[in-house]
């Protein structure tokens, strides 16, 4: 794996100079941003799509789906490769746009579904409150922290509603297992364990090129770069992006933020104290990836709780999803969870199992009743924007995932355990 430690010098001040320019202009943007649109009950919402590719075709279906029950409509796509921009239109309907910007000038637009490369989260989103948009983010909410708090601090001070993609959040087991553990059927919460793995033959996390593809023609490879380093016209760095520094934090921001938002959600955490990740390329040694096959995370929580996080791109086979509480387990399900005691605090219980009456020796058995389904994370959003109904995956929750794996990236990276000032909102040296 690549560490080139020049190249994460210039990196962080590039991101520092768009930061700051990003942050004055955000600045002198608050007095002048427009209000959101009031909706009625019966209104329908007018959505823009910011994205062509496979996971913004893929909520393009699932709202296509689910237009005519939620009253929604698409009306308006943009990507930057003509080939995608066309068959979203075709697909949806929607007028086309190559530049975003343009379509933020849309009026008739309700909210906006950001699905592009990680690096475009923050300055899209941010051009989007300014425009009075409601905002449908993939995860993760931003590239970086600097990024997240700018976001977070940014929606809080407007009307907009703002969901971030981790649609497991939608799943009601998490907000379900917080209020058990709030109600101490596990004790003291002391450690979590989840894992997010997959295999893969030649290479791990490649895609197939577009030979249709010709920069300068059918694609903006400048608009793809934004604020991104500049670099030569690279069919991979377009097609799988994630495998590149400049776009995405790899495991860690594509995998690891939907399994780290389980966690925070039902262990009520929210910023680490301290963060530390290992890996490599322990299998696909000659990828011409820059980001690992192999991440392992270990995120410390001021609550008292250690979580662990696993992954290989060479070995697909899980573990068990669990919070270790003093007195009891909490175990994630395909069916929800289910909550055991330990055995010290399983007073008159059978080795067999509860006795007869002993409630407390019980297995509390949770069925859910939502999914991690992307229709109900969009339907979610709908009632927020209608009713004001509380996001699944809000700004907050949102920053905290970003917060945990971007420290884990940057960990790994420079080879250091790294600590959390919370009254300075700055990562320092543990």
């Amino acid at each position: 794996m690549k560490n080139n430690s020049n190249d994460l010098s210039r990196r962080s001040f590039v991101a520092a100079s768009v930061a700051g320019s990003a942050l004055a202009a955000s600045a002198r943007s608050i007095a002048a941003a427009r209000v959101p649109r009031v909706i009625g009950a019966n209104d329908r919402l007018h959505i823009g799509m910011i994205g062509a590719g496979g996971n913004a075709t893929g909520h393009m279906k699932r709202l296509i789906e689910i237009q005519e029950a939620e009253n929604t409509e698409i009306i308006a796509v943009c990507d930057i490769y003509q080939k995608r921009l066309d068959a979203a239109a075709e697909l949806t309907g929607g007028k086309p746009y190559h530049d975003y910007r343009r379509l933020l000038e849309n009026p008739d637009i309700d909210y906006v579904v950001i699905s592009v490369p990680e690096h475009w989260h923050a300055q899209m989103t941010l051009d989007a409150v300014d425009a009075g948009k409601h905002i449908y983010c993939e995860k993760p909410m931003t590239y970086n922290i600097e990024e997240a708090k700018r976001v977070r601090d940014r929606v809080k001070q407007s009307n907009i509603k703002m969901q971030v993609g981790v649609q497991g959040m939608s799943d009601d087991s998490y907000e379900t297992a917080q209020r058990y553990i709030k109600d101490g059927k596990i004790g003291k919460v002391v450690m979590a364990q989840i894992d997010y793995s997959r295999n893969h033959l030649d290479d791990f996390w490649d895609r197939p090129y577009d030979d249709d593809v010709r920069p300068g023609e059918n694609l903006d490879w400048d608009a793809f770069l934004g604020p991104a380093r500049k670099r030569p016209f690279d069919p991979d760095r377009f097609f799988a992006w994630r495998r590149y520094w400049d776009y995405s934090g790899g495991i860690a921001s594509d995998l690891f933020v939907h399994r780290i938002t389980r966690i925070i959600k039902a262990c009520n955490l929210t910023v680490p104290s301290r963060v530390v990740a290992t890996g490599g390329q322990n299998f696909f040694s000659d990828s011409a990836a820059e980001i690992p096959d192999t991440f392992n995370m270990m995120v410390d929580y001021p609550e008292g709780v250690s979580v662990l996080l696993v992954s290989s791109m060479a070995n697909a086979a899980k573990i068990r999803h669990i919070i270790r509480g003093h007195e009891g387990t909490l175990e994630f399900t395909k069916e929800g969870f289910t909550i055991t005691r330990e055995r010290l605090f399983a007073k008159g219980c059978g080795q067999g199992g509860a006795k007869a009456g002993a409630e407390e020796c019980q297995p509390i058995h949770h069925v859910k009743t939502g999914a991690e389904d992307t229709r109900l994370h969009h339907a979610n959003h709908h009632r927020a924007i209608r009713f004001n109904e509380p996001l699944k995956c809000d700004v907050d929750l949102g920053f905290y995932g970003v917060l945990a794996c971007s420290m884990a990236v940057e960990s790994l990276r420079k080879k250091r355990y790294l600590a959390w000032d919370a009254r300075r909102e700055k990562v320092v040296k543990a």
